[in-house]
């Protein structure tokens, strides 16, 4: 005759397999997303021109201040603002105008963090400077544009 067999079970064994058995499909689903590339993933590495803002380098442009002429340099990445500086900006015109210097510190710390052009916040002391600075940013950049408007 055929011996039977019993089998126990504890509920404890259970509840372990069952939690470990979840953690390995999460563990395995979590490997598939991380590794496989989305078609988000896909197209954001297709072909960098066509999605480029900008042609990278360094363009000028010029400000007329009173009897002055500033000189500003905008150094570009393909699609954001690395620097904004002024070339040989002389003592007499930081004495003249005081504001000039931290305002464009201000541009320029706005747009290297990615805020637009047209979204840079004016100081109510010193927005008449911020907005002429920003003018000769933006005919920089216009030069900088890859499909120019």
């Amino acid at each position: 005759m055929a011996k039977t067999k019993i089998v126990v079970i504890q509920m404890k064994e259970l509840i372990y397999t069952a939690i470990f058995a979840g953690l390995g499909i999460l563990l395995i689903l979590l490997l598939v997303f991380m590794f496989f590339p989305s078609k988000k993933d896909s197209e954001k590495t297709g072909d960098s021109a066509d999605t480029a803002k900008y042609n990278p380098g360094v363009y000028n442009s010029q400000i007329e201040l009173g009897d002055s002429t500033l000189n500003l340099e905008v150094v570009v990445d393909a699609d954001q603002v690395k620097s904004v500086a002024f070339i040989n900006l002389e003592d007499s015109v930081t004495t003249m105008y005081p504001l000039v210097k931290p305002s464009l510190e201000s541009i320029e710390k706005e747009l290297v963090k990615g805020t637009a052009l047209e979204e840079i916040p004016l100081s109510e002391k010193s927005k008449y400077t911020e907005s002429l600075l920003i003018e000769g940013v933006k005919a920089a950049l216009n030069k900088a544009l890859v499909n120019p408007v």
